[in-house]
């Protein structure tokens, strides 16, 4: 395989890896949350707010990965490194 075929495959396992965290993440951020306001009703407001902020900070793991996926396929630094690597 060619050094342009393991980039996609690495950002294609990057953005895999980095939903798949992210996903688990939230899955248990929303569990939690809804667990709390069937406990105590009177507390759902306040375990709202605090759950968007988590849900938040948990997403922006999927936006790292993201753009790290997007430099890696469309700017990647360390392209003339490898290819000079391959050819000599």
């Amino acid at each position: 395989m060619d050094f342009f075929t393991w980039v996609i495959i690495t950002a294609g396992f990057g953005m895999a890896f980095g939903s798949l965290g992210t996903a688990i993440g939230q899955g248990l951020a929303v569990k939690s949350a809804l667990e709390g306001v069937a406990r105590n009703p009177g507390a759902s407001g306040k375990i709202l707010t605090t759950m968007m902020i988590g849900l938040a900070m948990v997403e922006s793991l999927a936006i790292y990965v993201f753009v790290v996926s997007m430099i890696i396929l469309f700017a990647n630094p360390f392209k003339d490194v490898v290819l000079e690597l391959v050819a000599g």
